[in-house]
């Protein structure tokens, strides 16, 4: 796990507010995302700079396609933002997961 999804991890790993979190969880046709919420089906990827190179943006759009899909809501969060304040990202995330 990069430093973003290790700081996170940190907040999430002990189910805040009742609302649990996997880590590096798969999901179709061999798709891991950084973090899942089942109850919510909310998928959440840290993207760091490497996803604005390359062909990335291209992937990922088409990960997240396959993922919405199969009913998944997906979520992409700015590596800098959680680097900026996790316990910020993990509030949000949790009042997401709870709608």
């Amino acid at each position: 796990m990069s430093l973003p999804e290790v700081l996170l991890w940190k907040l999430l790993r002990n189910s805040p507010d009742g609302v649990k979190f996997r880590r590096q969880h798969s999901l179709a046709e061999s798709v891991t995302v950084d973090f899942y919420c089942a109850e919510a089906r909310l998928c959440i990827e840290i993207d760091g700079i490497a996803h604005d190179m390359g062909n990335s943006p291209d992937r990922d759009e088409q990960r997240d396609a396959l993922l919405r899909e199969q009913g998944l809501e997906v979520v992409r969060i700015p590596a800098s933002d959680v680097l900026k304040s996790p316990e910020d990202v993990a509030e949000a995330l949790v009042r997401l997961c709870k709608r």
